[in-house]
């Protein structure tokens, strides 16, 4: 591979357009260079409000003269000779399928559904600080599902034990739900970073799962 030591820059995350330039998902930067690298997929950059398309030798040379003139605006992989920008957005030059809809059920996107607020008290903690909580315990039958599992702090879910919140005397914030559409979208949309995602993600295509 081309990158030679592990940098910040590959923690970062990239839009994926298809061929017709409709948003179908999110991945790491890592899996981003990938594509490049092997000309799956080209750079789209935005500036200013248009965009401009580079394939992955084209990106590198832009690359030196964005280290040059502009490298606060960047997330930076270091390779050998050089660093490359990490693009915010990629686009597939001939994959064409769409992902099926749904959102997955895991741990990362029943944090973001619940924006790190414990559905108990309402307070906002670290991930670290939360835990998550069967609103009807597994010993009563309760399931895992995203109508029965929320976010809870260490105290609200002691306090809770197990028993459902009418027995233990607590109320829910608000009520869980399947998300219509990948609740981590909305965070990187809420990010300075990822601002040039937002003229991609036309409401129209808000159903397309983003992962």
């Amino acid at each position: 591979m081309f990158m030679s030591q592990l940098s910040s820059g590959l923690d970062c995350n990239v839009l994926v357009l298809n061929k017709h330039y409709m948003a179908v998902r999110i991945v790491g930067a890592r899996r981003a260079f990938s594509l490049l690298f092997r000309q799956i997929a080209e750079v789209i950059n935005v500036e200013d409000g248009s965009y401009a398309n580079y394939d992955f030798g084209n990106w590198c040379e832009l690359s030196r003269l964005k280290r040059q003139f502009e490298p606060d605006d960047h997330d930076w992989v270091a390779t050998v000779n050089f660093h490359v920008a990490v693009p915010r957005i990629i686009r597939l030059l001939s994959y064409e399928r769409l992902p099926k809809n749904g959102v997955k059920f895991n741990r990362r996107n029943i944090f973001a559904r619940d924006k790190n607020h414990c559905q108990y008290c309402g307070n906002k903690f670290s991930t670290s600080e939360l835990s998550l909580d069967h609103i009807v315990p597994r010993s009563m039958g309760g399931e895992a599902s995203w109508e029965n599992i929320v976010c809870a702090c260490v105290n609200c879910n002691a306090k809770k034990g197990g028993r459902t919140p009418k027995q233990a005397g607590m109320r829910l914030i608000t009520r869980p739900a399947k998300p219509r559409h990948n609740p981590l979208l909305h965070i990187h949309l809420g990010h300075a970073r990822y601002k040039s995602w937002k003229q991609f993600l036309d409401h129209a295509y808000w159903s397309v799962e983003l992962k």
